[in-house]
């Protein structure tokens, strides 16, 4: 493996994560920065020992010396452009979900990827979580048999919801349940799927944002199996960035039931009373360790590129599960099934 010049454009929640992250590993010999946001650029950059940073990602596209670039930018309608930029600049990309907003423009980005011969992947950071790798095993390996449904429930905290419905007017289906969709798709392969129908339901987001509280989803795949998401973000505050989600997989000669709801860990003060720490989607630092997927998707990606290893998430599975999400939002709209592949 070779080290790596790496860039990130966007620092906020996400990419400060995968910056610090980066900025630990011993493949990393240069980290270049770029954030909108003059006063949290300046802090990134300090604590990561970054060797530049910069509020325009045009002076990163322009850098020879940049092989690869994360793209964790907001509001998402930001994705598109921007890694279509970074693909046509001969940068690999790691990209944040979703891969784009229309299927053409998923297209275009992997038509790019393999002209140029890029890496390019999204972060469906669930795929590296220990729990959701283990029912991929069980189901690669034999141990419960053949697929026959699968359920997924994922609630967060209505503060993530509120900050995604104030900078973009996105469905849980496209900003959250997405992750668990793709995650039960990855287990289901080969199978496709060509059914989808969605129900929305209402309360709180609709008012503030016009969005739905929570999305349940439930897909067909060609062989008969079918499995049901569920996503909600409205529940009260709480630990910042709570997450809990709940998995039933069943198969022939068995079944995995997994409890990620973090009531595993407990803080209880006089100040702040009983909270769920460690409980975000994407894990935070713990001291001298990462708790959580993130950190292991970013070196995977790093890894990916220093060593140019194929990555685990490719663009085609992100398109199938952009083009899931899309049908649920108009299932939901019409109120019928929609068959796929979309037109």
């Amino acid at each position: 493996m070779k080290p790596i010049e790496m860039g990130i454009v966007g620092v906020g929640w996400i990419g400060e994560i995968r910056a610090k992250v980066c900025a630990g590993h011993p493949l990393i010999k240069g980290l270049h920065l770029c954030e909108i946001d003059k006063a949290r650029l300046e802090r990134v950059a300090k604590e990561t020992g970054a060797r530049t940073a910069t509020t325009d990602y045009r002076e990163l596209l322009a850098r020879s010396d940049i092989d690869a670039i994360i793209v964790s930018t907001t509001p998402e309608t930001t994705h598109y452009p921007f890694t279509r930029d970074c693909l046509m600049a001969g940068k690999h990309v790691l990209l944040e979900k979703p891969i784009g907003l229309e299927l053409k423009h998923a297209d275009e980005l992997m038509q790019l990827a393999r002209a140029h011969r890029l890496k390019l992947t999204i972060g469906y950071t669930q795929r590296f979580n220990p729990r959701y790798a283990y029912v991929k095993q069980c189901v690669v390996d034999g141990t419960i048999g053949q697929p026959v449904t699968a359920l997924v429930s994922r609630n967060v905290s209505r503060s993530i919801g509120n900050k995604i419905g104030g900078r973009v007017h996105l469905s849980p289906a496209v900003m959250e349940a997405t992750h668990d969709i793709d995650f039960i798709l990855w287990c289901m392969q080969p199978r496709k799927p060509i059914r989808v129908y969605s129900q929305n339901a209402y309360g709180v987001m609709k008012k503030e944002h016009g969005l739905p509280d929570t999305q349940w989803i439930m897909v067909t795949m060609d062989d008969g199996t079918a499995f049901t998401i569920g996503a909600g973000w409205a529940l009260p505050p709480g630990y910042p960035h709570f997450s809990s989600a709940t998995i039933e997989f069943i198969a022939t000669e068995g079944a995995v039931l997994v409890d990620d709801s973090h009531r595993d860990v407990i803080l209880n003060t006089m100040k702040n009373r009983m909270v769920l720490p460690l409980s975000t989607m994407p894990g935070e630092q713990v001291g001298h360790v990462y708790q959580g997927p993130m950190a292991a998707e970013t070196i995977h990606f790093i890894e990916a590129v220093a060593g140019d290893r194929p990555v685990l998430v490719t663009p085609e599975e992100a398109r199938l599960v952009m083009e899931v999400t899309l049908a649920a939002d108009l299932s939901a709209e019409r109120n019928a099934p929609v068959s796929l592949p979309l037109d």
